[in-house]
């Protein structure tokens, strides 16, 4: 009985030894490599689901046209954007709340996605009579937006207040009883490379449709509970930026 058992173990460890003259260089080579197949781990497609399109009426949201001067005085469309992932905000140089920590958020996105040439920012003001060119340029200067695709915008008022409103539905208003006279949601929006706005789901499975960019990574929560979402957003640029054609 004895030997029965000791043959067993044998032929047990000899199946071994051959597994691994066999498999294990094999697999080792392909570590090396980084060779990685869909086979040899769990899909990425189920760990990372792809964004979602926000659709209204059943059609896919895309950018409307625009034409506004950015801060070295020029002429900036929808067009500059077409074959790049890029995020929309809108924001005014003197607003005394949430704009700061917003553009420092966006900056620190801007430095982590340095190496990404089809990576862009477009910061609408809501205030054009103020923000000249000029006036964007010192303020783009004061928090180091050095972008060559982060264009903050000026232009018609009327063109500005469309565009927010209407075309992105994100709310922005001139409020004289508000601190800076100017009211706004402190959004981000995340557009891909042929104008459609994107965004992951919520754990309901909806969209999230936009980003609060008014919690920075530090403070990683509001008086009110909500968690940053600059981290997401940052996780769903790539997504986009890697992916083929940016989908």
């Amino acid at each position: 009985m004895a030997e029965k058992r000791n043959y067993h173990y044998i032929w047990v460890g000899a199946v071994i030894l051959v597994f691994g003259a066999i498999f294990v260089p094999k697999i080792m080579d392909r570590l090396g490599q980084g060779e990685v197949v869909e086979r040899d781990r769990m899909s990425s497609e189920a760990a990372s689901p792809p964004l979602e399109y926000i659709t209204l009426n059943g059609e896919r949201r895309k950018v409307p046209s625009f034409a506004l001067i950015n801060q070295d005085s020029l002429l900036i469309t929808d067009a500059d954007y077409r074959g790049k992932v890029w995020v929309a905000e809108f924001f005014f140089t003197t607003c005394p709340t949430i704009c700061p920590l917003m553009t420092r958020n966006l900056v620190e996105l801007q430095d982590e996605l340095a190496g990404y040439e089809d990576f862009g920012v477009a910061s609408f003001t809501i205030n054009p009579r103020h923000d000249t060119p000029a006036v964007l340029k010192e303020y783009a200067e004061q928090y180091g937006i050095t972008d060559m695709d982060w264009h903050l915008l000026t232009g018609n008022r009327d063109s500005i207040y469309e565009l927010a409103n209407a075309g992105f539905n994100i709310f922005a208003a001139e409020t004289p009883d508000v601190p800076g006279g100017f009211e706004h949601s402190g959004l981000f929006a995340l557009i891909d490379r042929e104008g459609y706005l994107r965004s992951r789901k919520d754990r309901f499975g909806n969209p999230v449709v936009y980003y609060r960019g008014t919690i920075s990574r530090e403070d990683q929560a509001n008086p009110e509970g909500e968690t940053e979402q600059i981290s997401l957003l940052k996780e769903d640029i790539l997504k986009l930026l890697e992916s083929e054609n940016g989908k």
